[in-house]
């Protein structure tokens, strides 16, 4: 299955002081991450949170009550395991969980935003193809591009359908050495819908 071309069962459009992104979720792939963030969202957990972690050409991170990277909780109030599937990848666009290493998952995800994939990378995807490495994901990787490199350590959930524009102005705010936006990115609320 091509994540880009995924019609799953739910949508999350994402409120934010610089516009909306919508996503298409992923339950039959990972229906713990997206219970956990739909759940979230419904409760208003994300709401009034910063982007707290802001890398141009890398990513755009947020769902910490504290702020600062440290915090946030799953609905469970304990980490909850990785989901990883050869049908979601860190695609450009791809809404993704933030953990600090496995079985770590909690409330904090961030959105791809590399507009290319390393050629270096690529060129040893290649190399895998006759060993089954998928030639789908290389062809998605070559054409809209992503960090191939979290595939495996970062359980995708969902993907960016509508709103790139909104994710590169968010992308491109000026930041501080430690990649906080130094006026804050809000998340004024998530809604979630039926696809």
């Amino acid at each position: 299955m091509n994540q880009l071309q995924v019609k799953d069962g739910l949508k999350a459009t994402m409120k934010t002081n610089r516009g909306d992104m919508t996503f298409v979720l992923f339950p039959t792939i990972a229906p713990k991450a997206v219970e956990n963030f739909t759940t979230h969202a419904k409760n208003g957990y994300y709401d009034g949170l910063i982007f707290h972690r802001i890398i141009q050409d890398f990513m755009i991170q947020g769902g910490d009550p504290k702020g600062n990277g440290t915090g946030g909780e799953s609905i469970w109030g304990k980490p909850f395991e990785d989901e990883f599937s050869e049908e979601a990848h860190n695609y450009y666009g791809a809404l993704s969980m933030a953990n600090s290493g496995p079985g770590t998952n909690g409330s904090q995800f961030f959105i791809v935003q590399a507009k290319t994939a390393p050629p270096q990378m690529l060129a040893q995807m290649e190399e895998l193809t006759e060993h089954g490495y998928p030639r789908e994901c290389i062809d998605n990787y070559k054409a809209v591009g992503g960090t191939p490199w979290l595939d495996f350590h970062h359980t995708v959930f969902g993907q960016l359908i509508d709103g790139a524009d909104v994710l590169e102005e968010i992308a491109a705010v000026r930041t501080d050495r430690g990649d906080k936006p130094l006026n804050d990115v809000i998340i004024e609320t998530v809604e979630i819908t039926e696809a």
